[in-house]
């Protein structure tokens, strides 16, 4: 019986390859990797103040007259006590003659009466009279020198003249500047400070600003009263030695204001296509394609506004040829 059945040979049907060997695993790309850090920022805000000398002048005659002598001229350096301005009142010069006269003649008198008093040709009470007439003289002459000396307008310090309001020939008036003198010693910032920043300033602290250039100033000086209508404190701020500013510039001042949550990562995780800012985030070993919104950047750091959670891990510096989904052993 056993005989008669034919003989079963083994059968072996191959459907392919796959069957028998397994694909290979891609190997993981071992890349850096940072973490997304979430951190209290300093918040600023802006305020323009204006770049005022630290000593500045009006120059104003005290008395009435007509410019003589005005030679000085813009952006030219003077030296403490230089006579800048020559004022000519012949009124002031007539008062001056007046009174040596009047001096002269009392000192004259004078002396006679104390020669005849121990001869009994005079009196006491005369000698006195006339004491006191030459002491009068001597008074009106030293008023009118001080006036004559009105006449003339001295530099009160070395500087530069920044302005200058009239020429030789104009009528100079009490009161109504000619010049104006700029020292040479600094720069001061004025800004009017909303309130709510002013009680985050003290005398000493140190802010950035910007011109043409970043720099820092120190608060000097903060007024004890507010303007009503613009609700801003007045504070000035010093310029340090060398800073980009001049007479009349206008300057930004970042003053704070607080902090703020904020989310940052290296600056080299971010890469741009066009218009796009994404970043690779690596999730379960794996990359994923993330766009984000990015705002100011600090050193090798830079602020995520939207795109990325905090603790979150991105490819730091990611390769030219990273792909989505590719397998990726995290280094740091």
């Amino acid at each position: 019986m056993l005989a008669s059945l034919p003989r079963l040979l083994p059968v072996c049907i191959v459907f392919g390859t796959s069957l028998f060997a397994a694909e290979p695993a891609p190997s993981s790309l071992r890349l850096a990797v940072a973490p997304v850090v979430a951190a209290e920022t300093p918040v600023l805000t802006a305020v323009n103040g204006t770049v005022r000398p630290a000593r500045r002048a009006l120059l104003a005659p005290k008395v009435m007259g007509t410019v003589a002598d005005l030679s000085v001229t813009l952006g030219q350096t003077v030296r403490a006590g230089d006579v800048l301005v020559r004022i000519s009142a012949a009124e002031i010069d007539a008062r001056v003659a007046q009174a040596r006269t009047q001096l002269g003649a009392a000192r004259r008198d004078l002396a006679r009466e104390r020669t005849l008093l121990p001869q009994g040709a005079s009196t006491a009470d005369l000698v006195r009279n006339l004491e006191d007439r030459t002491a009068l003289a001597e008074a009106g002459l030293r008023e009118a020198e001080t006036m004559l000396g009105y006449t003339e307008l001295r530099a009160p310090f070395a500087g530069t003249v920044a302005r200058k309001f009239a020429e030789t020939g104009d009528l100079a008036a009490p009161g109504h500047p000619l010049l104006e003198l700029e020292g040479g010693d600094g720069f001061q910032i004025e800004a009017g400070i909303p309130d709510s920043l002013v009680a985050r300033l003290a005398p000493g602290q140190t802010v950035a600003a910007e011109s043409t250039a970043a720099f820092t100033v120190t608060v000097a000086e903060i007024s004890s009263a507010a303007d009503p209508s613009a609700r801003t404190v007045t504070v000035k701020f010093a310029a340090p030695a060398g800073a980009p500013v001049r007479s009349g510039q206008f300057v930004r001042l970042l003053l704070p204001a607080g902090s703020a949550p904020t989310l940052h990562i290296p600056a080299s995780a971010v890469s741009a296509v066009g218009q796009l800012e994404r970043v690779f985030v690596v999730v379960q070993g794996r990359t994923v394609l993330r766009l984000v919104k990015t705002g100011a950047r600090t050193g090798d750091r830079i602020e995520i506004l939207a795109g990325l959670d905090a603790g979150e891990s991105v490819v730091v510096a990611p390769p030219a040829g990273l792909r989505e989904g590719q397998s990726v052993a995290a280094q740091s």
